[in-house]
């Protein structure tokens, strides 16, 4: 049974949060441990978790340590005639402090490694010297040995102690939080063209593979290095993906590049004209829902500017066959922070377009909300049996 990255993030969330609310049971709640291949972004969710909560985050990357970094220096007392522990100071001490230990590449760690971890991962503690705070979730990370990286076996003294997550990469989870990061539309678009080029290990793994952590720094690159030659891009996006998946995305990009003026279209100053092949459409619908917004205050939505710019939109949008034109409002829902995707819901949804739009393509943009919310209903049942043992 696979997870997706937002199922581990829902588990993880409500783990952080049953610690905040009941901080006597923190012995109850079970240690995570995610599993899965390089660049799934097991890392990544842990740091966001804490990011939204608020709290604290410490990352121990356990195949980089000695067994002395955990349990602490042993300082002799010839007075007394015993041995005292110094233990390092990034062990957190405020019994009231919040966060997450995340012990990553767990199993890139050798036994003796894993066996000074026992301790503190399944029990909150290093002997009588010291006791992790009730406020504090423990969680693990590494690969699997199927996944052709760095992975020791795992003991199974620790493995019974661990919710275990097998992580799969996530098309739709990942663009959406693109989309809500502003990563560039261009990756957001070949991959959905394209999502066979998403995640592939089968390749070649020496050098640069496509998964979602290698696109992201390819949709980063490509924001920040408009000043490069268009060789030099080529050369990175295929030092990052790989050559085969690298060159797919760069023909795709050549083809995008020869898109309408979106702007001018949305700015009533070009007429709307939709692209007939269907690569061109999905970067079409990728970037009209990117320059809406771009350089704009979606806080301002309902100003008279906006509320034009939004009506020719829907206009646009209605051209489009009802797949390409819900696409185009579920990504133009999308914003960086709960607060903007609230604003941009209420400024599109109470639009006085919105109801002839609705008419036309509402039947598919319906059908896509509940299978969102029928798939969302099933991974919280399935984390649920995990809570519930």
């Amino acid at each position: 049974m696979y997870a997706t990255p937002d199922n581990a993030m829902t588990l993880l969330t409500h783990q952080v949060r049953q610690l905040h609310a009941h901080p006597e049971q923190a012995a109850e709640l079970p240690p995570v441990m995610l599993w899965g291949a390089p660049g799934v972004g097991k890392s990544s969710i842990v740091r966001e978790v804490t990011e939204r909560e608020g709290i604290d985050f410490i990352d121990i990357r356990l195949a980089q340590r000695e067994p002395v970094d955990l349990r602490g220096l042993p300082v002799p007392d010839r007075e007394r005639g015993v041995v005292d522990w110094l233990l390092a100071g990034e062990w957190p001490r405020d019994p009231d402090s919040r966060g997450i230990i995340l012990f990553d590449e767990l199993t890139a760690a050798d036994r003796s490694l894993q066996v000074a971890a026992y301790e503190l991962i399944l029990d909150r503690r290093l002997g009588d010297l010291y006791r992790l705070p009730p406020g504090w979730l423990v969680v693990g990370a590494g690969n699997r040995q199927a996944d052709r990286a760095v992975a020791q076996s795992f003991s199974s003294a620790l493995a019974n102690r661990f919710c275990h997550l097998n992580l799969a990469p996530d098309l739709n989870g990942w663009t959406s939080w693109a989309r809500g990061q502003g990563l560039h539309s261009d990756v957001i678009a070949f991959l959905r063209f394209r999502p066979e080029c998403f995640f592939d290990m089968e390749g070649s793994l020496e050098q640069g593979w496509p998964s979602p952590r290698s696109w992201t720094r390819v949709a980063q690159s490509l924001s920040r290095g408009d000043a490069l030659p268009a060789e030099v891009q080529a050369l990175t996006v295929c030092g990052l993906v790989g050559e085969g998946p690298g060159t797919e995305f760069l023909a795709f990009r050549e083809w995008a590049l020869k898109l309408p003026d979106i702007p001018a279209m949305l700015d009533g100053q070009a007429p709307i004209s939709i692209p007939e092949r269907a690569d061109q459409r999905y970067a079409f619908c990728a970037g009209l829902a990117h320059t809406l917004w771009k350089g704009q205050d979606d806080s301002a939505a309902t100003a008279a500017p906006m509320q034009r710019r939004l009506a020719r939109f829907f206009a646009i949008s209605r051209e489009l066959t009802a797949d390409f034109a819900t696409l185009c409002l579920l990504d133009a829902l999308q914003g960086p922070d709960d607060d903007a995707t609230q604003r941009r819901t209420l400024a599109l949804l109470s639009h006085a377009d919105f109801a002839a739009w609705s008419e036309q393509h509402g039947a598919v943009f319906q059908q896509h909300l509940s299978e969102r919310m029928a798939a969302d209903a099933s991974a919280l049942a399935a984390q649920e049996d995990l809570l519930n043992g």
